[in-house]
């Protein structure tokens, strides 16, 4: 049995987690930061910094504890080197090596991005590649073809606002509090999806995504109502942005599927929790004949566990890293930035 224990502080949760042969999860401990920046409206990189700095050791300590596990038991350690904010990921990548080091085990640098997509590994045992995944969260919003374990080819991706960082500028807008995905979804329960009209981003044929311009045709009708004297219906306009947003991540998804021959998908990321998403999905992927895998809500956000088991797949392949890893905050998916240290 390999033991892998993997860190991830690319935004702002501290976590560690221990899994047994890359599908069983013994721990998972998430030290979250949402009441801290809730007062400032979304994450602010330095202080995110320091208090992963304050929470890391602790909560390896609380991950080996719940598992059972000494420092000793493990095969390797794998951590999220990018993307994401680079003083929170300079925190874990930086005690992943003091780790590594002292116990004299194995480093694994892990893509954030493919941290995702692999947490419906260990929710999914009958997953396997290829499949294409979207991974939509606040930071990425990627459509990825994944053909074997350590093989990604990146099919298309936003070219400005991600869909989560949609969400969350059309909350704060709204006056909704911080991180404003989750009240847009409960505000949205409340009102027609049909109510407003608002755009779809069309970016041709190929798979990349836009949601710059549905964002400020939510704040323009906002705007205008306001100035007008009308009365805003928040349900309404929830419930029309959120489906402008998924139809598009929808069409396009099922469409690289069935361009890709393959006949699964897989979704990933924080928005990934969306209700309203996995329902338009999987109706559109069962009307396609093709099968949805999405990993429970608490693999959704950033874990530790997800980042463990892209780990533990790296480390059976022999890519490993030496002590001169360092952060990549603008790491893009299937990139390999780093030392490997070949078996």
């Amino acid at each position: 049995m390999s033991l892998i224990l993997g860190l991830e502080t690319s935004c702002d949760e501290t976590s560690a987690a221990i899994i047994a042969d890359g599908r069983t999860i013994f721990s998972n401990i998430i030290s979250s930061q949402i009441d801290i920046h809730q007062k400032y409206g979304g994450v602010v990189p330095e202080i995110a910094s320091r208090k992963h700095i304050e929470t890391v050791i602790p909560v390896v300590d609380q991950a080996l504890k719940t598992a059972g596990a000494d420092i000793r038991d493990i095969a390797a350690i794998g951590v999220t080197y990018g993307p994401g904010l680079v003083g929170a990921l300079l925190v874990g990548v930086s005690a992943a090596k003091a780790l590594a080091f002292a116990a004299d085990r194995k480093l694994v640098g892990v893509n954030h991005l493919e941290g995702h997509i692999f947490a419906n590994f260990l929710a999914h045992r009958d997953l396997e590649p290829p499949f294409v995944a979207l991974v939509v969260s606040g930071g990425h919003t990627s459509l990825v073809y994944q053909r074997d374990y350590n093989e990604f080819e990146l099919l298309g991706q936003t070219r400005d606002d991600a869909a989560g960082e949609a969400f969350d500028k059309v909350a704060r807008v709204m006056q909704l509090p911080y991180p404003g995905g989750p009240y847009i979804e409960r505000l949205a329960a409340e009102g027609n999806p049909e109510a407003i009209s608002f755009p779809r981003a069309r970016t041709g044929e190929n798979y990349e995504f836009s949601f710059s311009g549905l964002k400020s045709a939510v704040l323009n009708h906002l705007n205008s109502a306001k100035q007008k004297g009308e009365t805003i219906n928040g349900p309404d306009v929830a419930a029309s942005f959120q489906k402008a947003v998924v139809d598009v991540l929808v069409a396009k998804t099922v469409k690289a599927a069935l361009a890709s021959a393959v006949d699964k998908i897989v979704l990933a990321g924080g928005v990934a929790a969306n209700s309203f998403l996995r329902t338009e999905l999987a109706a559109s992927c069962n009307k396609a004949g093709l099968g949805l895998y999405y990993p429970p809500l608490e693999l959704c956000t950033d874990n530790a566990a997800m980042i463990a088991c892209r780990a533990y797949y790296k480390y059976q392949a022999g890519e490993w890293a030496d002590l001169r890893l360092n952060a990549i905050p603008s790491l893009k998916l299937g990139e390999k930035k780093y030392f490997v240290e070949k078996k």
